[in-house]
């Protein structure tokens, strides 16, 4: 026993060093942080190998509307959602990120907004800070890549919401604290770094990130020439991923999401206090937590007394359920709902300017009756029917997917293995 012990510990000082040694040239260190997970078991090293690409706020028509030959390609070698993936309610960036690598609605997984507040723990998440984002005890459901170390796989993450959080006593074996300033093309090239590490130690899940289209989106609304000037460069680096990782003759599946797409806004934001007395309530954004001692249905009726076509209002329970947010009371009560793409504060501002939107785009509405929420689904790799084209279908399912490819037992989520089983070349038994 003593001598195995101190086979293993030599063991992993030499991984350890394998390690160190990719990922710290001396040249361009690269500010991976390594965890001592466990190497690969012997049947996982066997196993194929999955990138999960997120292009932040990529609407579903963009490849065709501004050109991606990179995207579209893939969808012509494998399956594409031409008409858009639906992303869970609200369409925005943490909610529908843990959605994707959960296969659960938020309300379910916990982030049910990029900033709520909790009121059992009497606390904030701000999706900004790693005071929260960094905190496991705030998420629920497994991420892949906390169920691929679960089972003896090893992970790696290149920037998602959640990965920098040790979530059931796992984290990925590689990941890196967010930094939106860290080179696009080096992004693919620690990627690819990975995948060429030992069998060992390579991991065979890994996120790669990119908010570029996203943040024109926002800035500049998603009929401008920035968007397609970004909607080109991400494409780029997918093809570059692609040729890169075609070198390797490794049997890597490449999936390309988005988390929600984007729309024009309208008009100047919807104050709400001008509908009813909310003196009462703790808000975050427009989420309305009552206190102790508030009567949360006498402030339903103000808002009724003078309904507004810019928005419904519901009380929690009440919430209709193909929203999948009414039981979780991170979702506040009342809860407003858009019906149009505008914005929500609480409170006028002090100066007239303060109350005009800052963005052309925005997110955040429902999917099912705004369609550019809908997002970007393309896969393609060893595992994929080349040529699939699928109907709309909800974000949750990529999970599901992404499990089966990589031959992990997964638990139950509110997604299924049934939506996206024609995608697959290797039969898979219904369920």
């Amino acid at each position: 026993m003593l001598i195995r012990r101190a086979g293993a510990v030599v063991r992993c000082g030499l991984l350890a060093v394998l390690v160190s040694t990719c990922f710290a040239p001396a040249q361009d260190p690269t500010p991976v942080i390594t965890v001592p997970n466990p190497p690969n078991t012997v049947a996982q090293q066997a196993k194929h190998y999955v990138v999960l690409i997120s292009l932040d706020g990529f609407r579903y028509d963009y490849p065709r509307r501004y050109g991606s030959p990179h995207l579209l390609g893939l969808g012509f070698k494998g399956a594409s959602a031409p008409e858009g993936m639906l992303p869970a309610y609200p369409s925005l960036t943490f909610p529908n990120h843990i959605s994707i690598v959960t296969g659960l609605y938020p309300e379910h997984h916990g982030i049910v907004g990029n900033t709520f507040w909790d009121p059992a723990r009497e606390e904030t998440y701000v999706y900004t800070q790693s005071k929260s984002n960094s905190d496991g005890s705030w998420y629920s459901g497994t991420p892949l890549w906390v169920l691929a170390e679960q089972q003896g796989m090893r992970s790696a993450c290149l920037f998602w919401p959640g990965s920098e959080a040790e979530i059931q006593g796992k984290r990925p074996s590689y990941y890196l604290h967010f930094d939106d300033k860290f080179d696009d093309e080096k992004r693919v090239d620690q990627v690819v770094a990975w995948l060429k590490l030992p069998a060992e130690l390579r991991p065979h899940f890994i996120t790669l990130y990119y908010s570029n289209v996203d943040h024109a989106g926002h800035i500049y609304g998603p009929d401008s020439e920035e968007v397609r000037a970004a909607v080109h460069h991400v494409d780029a680096m997918v093809g570059d991923l692609q040729s890169k990782v075609a070198k390797l003759h490794l049997p890597v599946d490449i999936v390309v999401v988005a988390d929600h797409g984007m729309v024009t806004l309208q008009g100047k934001p919807v104050v709400l206090s001008d509908f009813a007395d909310l003196t009462d309530f703790h808000t975050e954004g427009s989420l309305l937590y009552p206190q102790e001692d508030t009567d949360v249905q006498e402030t339903y009726e103000e808002f009724l007394i003078h309904p507004d076509p810019r928005f419904k209002i519901y009380r929690r329970a009440e919430v209709p359920a193909g929203l999948h947010f009414d039981s979780n009371p991170r979702e506040g009560d009342p809860v407003i709902v858009p019906a149009g793409p505008f914005t929500f504060r609480i409170r006028q501002l002090a100066s007239e300017t303060e109350g005009e939107n800052k963005n052309r785009g925005g997110h955040g509405f429902n999917p099912r009756t705004m369609p550019e929420m809908k997002a970007i689904f393309f896969a393609a790799g060893p595992d994929v029917r080349p040529g699939v084209q699928l109907k709309p279908f909800e974000n949750v399912n990529v999970y599901p997917f992404i499990a089966e490819i990589l031959g992990l037992d997964a638990p139950a989520v509110d997604g299924t293995i049934d939506v996206l089983r024609p995608a697959l070349k290797k039969p898979v038994p219904k369920r």
